[in-house]
């Protein structure tokens, strides 16, 4: 059995009409379904409005299935006794790292999630310890959080994912705010993480960081409507355009350059112009 199971989901979100009345509004998700190995990196692409962080919601239970279902590990996210069982194995890391937040003091912020699971104080510190390395974030323990750099600050965001000890981390586009130095420094961590053995799903418009997975998802309007490794993706450019979506600048390259279309990775690619 697959880790997370996605059936058949749909979510509909309301709205209220003239009278008052609560009234179906838009579908943001319609008829997904699909699997997520353990371990396994996963990006999620898609224009504004392909239902993609909506999609990304519903992996932990934070946006319940209007219809359909989402399972982790064995557990029905409409399952309220099991809702935290859900939230302890998958963890999300936002856009803006302000919204995730919560503390004055780096550690303390770190500290905060594993506190509300009950954790031992003595685990605490080991873990709060361990992520913040891992984030190369340890030095800045004692800093206000306030006083971080975007980049850090998102750092900070999935130090306190990784202290939760979840399988799963989803990255609701963590790189959206930042400068390509800190993008960069991000993707490294979650490349990272995921060779430790955690599941990572990646929501992002960036086709270079889309790249780096091991499979691709595409949405487009709410549906589900690719689902390959990149070298499938990029060496189909018609599919690419036609979902609205840009070419990693690799791929770019290749095809200003003429090169051969089954050249799907930048290391592909660069090995030939190598060789030629």
């Amino acid at each position: 059995m697959s880790f997370i199971e996605v059936k058949d989901l749909v979510i509909e979100f309301t709205k209220i009409d003239e009278t008052g009345k609560e009234v179906p509004g838009k579908v943001a998700v319609d008829g997904v379904s699909l699997d997520i190995e353990k371990g396994s990196f996963v990006a999620v692409v898609g224009m504004n409005g392909s239902g993609k962080s909506t999609l990304a919601k519903s992996l932990n239970g934070l946006l319940l299935p209007t219809a359909g279902s989402v399972t982790v590990d064995g557990f029905d996210t409409r399952d309220e006794e099991h809702i935290w069982d859900v939230r302890s194995r998958v963890g999300m890391v936002f856009q803006n790292p302000d919204n995730q937040i919560v503390s004055s003091i780096v550690e303390d912020d770190v500290a905060f999630g594993p506190e509300n699971l009950g954790v031992a104080p003595d685990e605490i510190r080991r873990r709060v310890d361990d992520a913040l390395k891992r984030v190369g974030m340890y030095d800045l323990k004692d800093k206000g959080a306030h006083m971080l750099s975007g980049g850090q600050k998102q750092r900070i965001a999935i130090a306190g994912a990784v202290a939760m000890r979840p399988a799963c981390i989803v990255f609701d586009e963590p790189t959206a705010m930042l400068d390509p130095k800190g993008r960069s420094s991000v993707m490294s961590i979650i490349r990272d993480l995921n060779a430790e053995g955690i599941t990572c799903v990646l929501i992002t418009h960036f086709m270079g960081e889309a790249e780096q997975a091991d499979r691709i998802l595409v949405m487009k309007g709410g549906k589900l409507i690719a689902d390959r490794t990149p070298k499938e993706l990029f060496s189909d450019v018609a599919f690419v355009e036609s979902a609205g979506l840009e070419l990693p600048p690799a791929i770019e390259l290749r095809k200003k350059a003429g090169l051969p279309d089954d050249l799907g990775t930048a290391e592909e690619i660069a090995n030939y112009i190598s060789c030629n």
